[in-house]
């Protein structure tokens, strides 16, 4: 099974092109949204580290944010009790699609989390900064501080786009970023 992983800024359009491959997606933002709303055991520890922030389940969006805009340690403590739920999450997905060709792996936090393989086909989305903006800005609740604080966790962009097999430079128009998924489509299946 051929692993292609998605990484680059945040809102530089990863998930809409990772629907672009055509093979099954693990969304890692997605799963911690289910994680959220679907699993008291995430909550409980969730309350037991942050009771100040987290007292009603499900955990909503407000408490995360709180949470998070108070403290760049509580950022840290909510990751040590998600990610190895995601880790598992993607164990599930990995062994449920190992007939597929490939599977596409949307997961922000990929390398910082070492959930690469070294065989993986890493593709970097590259978008100018201001585009990211604009399009960030654009998102129904978008907090400033939040991204802030997530691009702190983040490793540098330097590092993820020289870690990658390929890159695709997304300036939000459709035509040249199909162009580009079926050139790599085509190059590695």
């Amino acid at each position: 099974m051929i692993r292609i992983a998605i990484v680059g800024d945040i809102g530089s359009g990863k998930s809409y092109i990772a629907n672009l491959f055509g093979y099954p997606i693990f969304n890692a933002d997605l799963e911690v949204a289910e994680i959220y709303k679907t699993d008291k055991s995430c909550f409980k520890r969730l309350k037991k580290d942050l009771p100040k922030y987290f007292s009603v389940f499900p955990v909503n969006k407000i408490q995360i944010i709180n949470a998070i805009e108070n403290s760049e340690k509580n950022l840290k403590k909510i990751t040590k009790i998600i990610h190895p739920e995601i880790r598992k999450k993607l164990s599930i997905f990995l062994k449920k699609n190992k007939k597929r060709k490939a599977v596409v792996l949307d997961i922000p936090l990929l390398l910082e989390n070492k959930l690469n393989h070294e065989n993986d086909t890493i593709v970097f989305i590259q978008s100018k900064k201001g585009d990211i903006i604009k399009k960030l800005k654009k998102r129904v609740n978008f907090n400033f501080n939040l991204y802030n604080q997530f691009k702190k966790i983040q490793l540098p962009l330097s590092y993820k786009k020289k870690k990658s097999s390929y890159i695709i430079k997304n300036n939000f128009t459709n035509n040249p970023v199909k162009i580009s998924v079926k050139k790599i489509l085509k190059e590695i299946i």
